[in-house]
């Protein structure tokens, strides 16, 4: 008999109407492709949300989900909200519990949950996959071929890099490990960094890759908007 796994969504949002939709409606997708033993939530909390971002989305989580309205204004916290709120929905062993996140302006691909779920069955405890950009059209033309040049990936398909757009971790390591803080900017980092020091294996896979919205002004100060738009007007 399989374990009963189970996967949680999280998912905070800001002002997303617009990309809020294609970000849900992947994620969806993606849970239709879980063996019959895995079960799903999806958790989105709208932070400080000025548009109908509250409204779109539980428009399409409907009873699939939750959606929750909060006024932190800090992505950490939104992450750190989402994930209580998933554990007090599951009340299975956090072991046998995977926490996947993602943000609201990407679009993540059919066997995201699958590929995490292999991770998990293998004893990974937790996931950094990378990100790709959805469209350049905001930057100078120089910054697609700038960008991918500096974005590192090993050879053997590790790489450095830490998103909170594409972020898998168990349950109980995450709990473990302090979870999500109360951080404006670089909470993945912080938590990575924490993981670390545990005694639990975590990898770094470019073959997870979630598409990400290449707008020039991010949510988050100090985000990946800022360091794609970095690349524009760099010389030599």
């Amino acid at each position: 008999m399989k374990a009963p796994w189970h996967i949680a969504i999280v998912i905070p949002a800001r002002d997303e109407q617009d990309l809020l939709p294609r970000c849900l409606r992947s994620v969806q997708k993606a849970r239709l492709t879980l063996p019959s033993h895995v079960t799903s939530d999806l958790i989105v909390v709208t932070d400080q949300s000025t548009d109908e971002s509250f409204r779109v989305a539980q428009e399409i989580v409907q009873e699939s989900g939750i959606v929750i309205e909060i006024e932190a204004g800090c992505v950490g916290t939104a992450r750190a909200l989402g994930v209580q709120l998933a554990l007090e929905r599951y009340e299975g062993s956090r072991k046998l519990c995977w926490l996947a996140n993602t943000d609201a302006d990407c679009e993540v691909p059919v066997t995201w949950l699958q590929d995490q779920m292999e991770y998990a069955k293998t004893g990974v405890a937790a996931v950094a996959g990378i990100i790709d950009v959805d469209s350049f059209i905001d930057h100078d033309s120089s910054v697609p071929d700038r960008f991918r040049l500096s974005y590192l990936i090993h050879s053997d398909g590790t790489h450095p890099h830490v998103h909170g757009a594409n972020f898998g971790v168990r349950a109980d390591v995450y709990l473990q490990a302090g979870g999500w803080q109360d951080l404006s900017s670089a909470e993945d980092h912080d938590l990575w960094r924490r993981l670390k020091i545990g005694i639990h294996q975590r990898i770094s896979d470019a073959s997870l890759c979630v598409l990400t919205s290449g707008r020039r002004i991010g949510r988050a100060p100090l985000g990946f908007a800022d360091a794609l738009a970095a690349h524009n007007g760099v010389t030599g």
